[in-house]
């Protein structure tokens, strides 16, 4: 229990906590926002079960843990939603791949909700990894490999696999970006490090192809462990909220034709900072200032 009078409940070992005994559709207070942004930087994804929200109430809610982004950069926003992303399965937008949100800009999103309007009777979950348990699972000699490392990210990766995914793709790619970021990033409110790589991260500035795909895939190994995992099962209405600078998530296609659709908001985040105190670079695009207001350093 909370000094507000909601609960937290811890679903997993590592990661992961449902709150109940709030309704974030409602006006919440600056102490119950506060107490919410301890638990997320805490527990790292935070599940809100059965919350009837609508469009505006989840930009309402997610607002209040900062400015928001637009959907996406290159991604075509809900139809008079600036702020909403449809994922939507059966447009071919199904995520079955780990990453974390966005990293192929400066400025990823600091926080992304998800809330359920359709979900498919069986599959269709969310599973989020908590990067900071897996940076420090880390042998001294790959934590200390990895400190030093940096990475670029891009838009422009995976084949698609049928028609509606090669036009989600199309989309995804209109305006190609590249940008560095550290492998190893600080967290700028708890000062964790945690692993900062996933599905967007293609190379290793300095190593070539084959080396890049060894190292990451050592590195990411640790991340999606079954130890750093937590798996949600969605029900129609319900929200989830997850730090974006220290996670990485990903949905199974397990369900088939059915249906699933989830929208997105996301809270704009800051420049990430390695543990030497350099701040990620752009290589190829623009610093996607039509895509978040976050100021960058």
């Amino acid at each position: 229990m909370t000094t507000t009078g909601f609960d937290i409940r811890r679903i997993g070992g590592r990661i992961g906590a449902e709150i109940t005994g709030v309704d974030i559709a409602g006006d919440l207070g600056s102490g119950v926002v506060s107490e919410i942004n301890s638990a997320l930087i805490e527990h790292k994804a935070l599940f809100f079960r059965n919350q009837r929200l609508d469009d505006a109430a989840q930009i309402r809610f997610a607002s209040l843990f900062g400015e928001l982004t637009t959907a996406h950069p290159t991604v075509p926003a809900a139809e008079g939603q600036p702020h909403i992303l449809p994922v939507n399965g059966a447009e071919g937008i199904r995520s079955n791949r780990w990453h974390t949100d966005v990293t192929f800009v400066r400025t990823p999103p600091k926080a992304t909700t998800l809330r359920s309007l359709v979900v498919p009777p069986f599959g269709g979950n969310t599973l989020i990894a908590n990067s900071a348990a897996a940076y420090r699972d880390l042998p001294r000699p790959l934590r200390e490999l990895a400190d030093g490392l940096w990475a670029v990210h891009t838009n422009d990766y995976a084949e698609p696999r049928n028609a509606k995914a090669a036009e989600h793709r199309r989309q995804c790619v209109s305006r190609k970006y590249q940008t560095a970021h550290p492998v190893v990033r600080v967290h700028p409110e708890s000062g964790e490090r945690g692993l900062f790589i996933g599905g967007f991260a293609q190379r290793i500035v300095g190593l070539n192809a084959d080396e890049s795909r060894d190292i990451l895939r050592i590195l990411q190994s640790y991340v999606t462990r079954p130890e750093n995992v937590v798996r949600w099962s969605w029900a129609p209405g319900d929200l989830v909220l997850f730090d974006n600078r220290i996670t990485q998530h990903y949905a199974p296609d397990d369900y088939g034709d059915l249906p699933r659709l989830l929208h997105r908001v996301t809270v704009a985040g800051d420049v990430p900072v390695g543990i030497d105190g350099e701040h990620s670079r752009v290589v190829e695009g623009d610093d996607a200032q039509h895509y978040t207001p976050a100021v960058a350093a």
